[in-house]
């Protein structure tokens, strides 16, 4: 492990989570920054595998590290999100879609992009304090925040750790703008503070409908909730009173593209407002880990899906470049924008919301905090 053996330290190990969700992933490639690779079966000595005379765990168990970062608010330029400060509790993601952009970022932290990403989870425990802390900070400006821009902040563990509804806790005592992004019904959970933050216009939620094929979804997000409840929670927010819309994201050219109508007539008739949509992104190693997930569900799909990827990304699979490498150009990227504008109208779904407002934002206790 080197260096990072003294940052990164054991948090609780959850094997029965391995036993009832599948992994999307079908293996654990080297990452990138191989000499940052850190295998927690050859490191019994520091408490994180079997101690001798022990068997060793299944390669599939989940378990949780402590996330050491002592700086909550991560910031980005890019355009292509409508945010450029965020809240992530959590690094990994047990949802384990294979198409996730994020997988490739695991790989910074020593861990495969592939098996790792999906069972070797960094949790901010101290995710409310810290953030309270920046909050309080006379130097923050209340923009708004995404929650969480990476991965996503209602995986299953969440039930357990209620990290991200700490989050919501502060975000709604000081009335700061945010915006949700999440693919599991359990943020119907938190309608209470949501509801809170959508009484002075400073909260939106999206929820990410890649397919409504339930059969497609076991497969390619094992551990997302079914798409029929992503709907149920779209119902459930718009009918609380908090704006909700649907990201059809990732658009799979050649899977699931035909859905795009059908996605959003379903998310319409639920009660989402607007809508929003994000091609496939196979930066990295994701390229083969998606090719090798194709090659083992769906071999007669593969080579269109991938040469498909190929003609609107001008022969690559992958462009990096913003703007590009979420829409695709070319005829066919057109002919996925039309279809998307066209339906979007037809079923009364706007492209935006109107902006969050951070005027009743405050810093409770802010006087007391200072003499502190």
């Amino acid at each position: 492990m080197g260096g990072r053996e003294a940052l990164i330290s054991l948090y609780f190990r959850y094997p029965e989570m391995a036993k009832r969700t599948p992994r999307g992933a079908l293996s654990n490639p080297e990452g990138r920054f191989e000499r940052l690779r850190v295998d927690l079966a050859l490191s019994a000595e520091h408490g994180f595998g079997p101690a001798p005379g022990e068997e060793a765990e299944p390669a599939a168990e989940t378990i949780y590290l402590r996330d050491p970062t002592r700086r909550i608010l991560a910031h980005n330029k890019s355009p292509d999100v409508p945010f450029d400060v965020s809240v992530n509790p959590y690094r990994g993601c047990t949802h384990g879609c294979i198409y996730c952009f994020a997988r490739p970022t695991h790989e910074y932290l020593g861990f495969s992009a592939g098996l790792d990403f999906e069972t070797r989870i960094l949790v901010k425990e101290d995710a409310a304090k810290l953030l309270r802390k920046a909050l309080l900070s006379p130097r923050h400006e209340p923009r708004v925040l995404g929650l969480s821009g990476v991965t996503d902040p209602y995986q299953p563990v969440e039930a357990k750790l209620r990290i991200t509804r700490g989050i919501l806790e502060v975000l709604a005592e000081f009335r700061h703008p945010v915006s949700v992004i999440t693919k599991n019904f359990m943020v119907t959970r938190d309608i209470d503070l949501l509801a809170e933050l959508a009484e002075h216009d400073a909260v939106s939620v999206n929820l990410s409908i890649t397919t409504l094929d339930a059969s497609l979804q076991r497969k390619m997000e094992p551990g997302t909730s079914r798409p029929s409840r992503r709907l149920a929670a779209i119902e459930r927010l718009a009918t609380a009173g908090i704006p909700v819309g649907v990201m059809v994201a990732p658009i799979i050219p050649g899977l699931t593209d035909h859905e795009v109508p059908a996605i959003l007539q379903a998310a319409a008739d639920a009660g989402a407002d607007s809508a929003g949509r994000v091609l496939l992104r196979l930066p990295h190693g994701l390229k083969e880990l998606f090719n090798e997930w194709l090659e083992a569900h769906f071999p007669e799909r593969r080579a269109k899906v991938m040469n498909r990827l190929l003609a609107l990304h001008d022969g690559q699979l992958y462009r990096p470049g913003f703007g590009v490498r979420q829409r695709g150009e070319g005829v066919y990227a057109e002919q996925i924008a039309a279809m998307f504008d066209l339906t979007r109208r037809r079923v009364g779904l706007a492209t935006s919301r109107p902006e969050l407002s951070s005027a009743a934002f405050r810093r409770p206790g802010a006087q007391l905090a200072l003499f502190q």
